[in-house]
């Protein structure tokens, strides 16, 4: 996936670790990078998230490491589609695979009668559903 930067050269997109308030490191941000101008920027679809973690964390975080993949469908696709052992498989298959998962456990939160849990399922489902992603979205 590429993106034009300011200074007219491609960027690509990584899995980078950004640092919050000196304190807070959240590992495997999607984030567009240009090797010439070393300019950065938060991949748009995933800026939602990044935001209501931010704003949970507050001013004053405490030291911790966190892992955006947790939080974000999208970063946990591509860090899944950027496994080596994954490298053969279709971004198609990836992401059937991720939403099958998540039907799975949204029926089992049902059968639970787990609300808070059958929210936050649909709310992954949804993540993965908004930004319709495409094999092209994340190579």
């Amino acid at each position: 996936m590429h993106k034009v930067c300011q200074c007219g050269t491609n960027m690509n997109i990584r899995l980078r670790t950004v640092i919050y308030q000196n304190k807070v490191e959240i590992e495997n941000v999607p984030v567009f990078s240009c090797d010439d101008c070393n300019r950065s920027e938060v991949f748009a679809e995933v800026k939602p998230e990044l935001t209501g973690l931010i704003k949970q964390l507050g001013a004053k975080p405490d030291k911790s490491l966190l892992h955006f993949e947790e939080i974000s469908e999208i970063a946990g696709l591509m860090l899944k589609a950027s496994e080596k052992s994954r490298e053969a498989d279709p971004v198609e298959k990836i992401i059937e695979e991720r939403v099958n998962e998540l039907l799975d456990l949204l029926l089992l939160a049902q059968s639970l009668q787990d609300e808070a849990w059958m929210a936050d399922v649909r709310g992954r489902l949804s993540q993965i559903a908004k930004h319709s992603l495409s094999a092209h979205d994340l190579s």
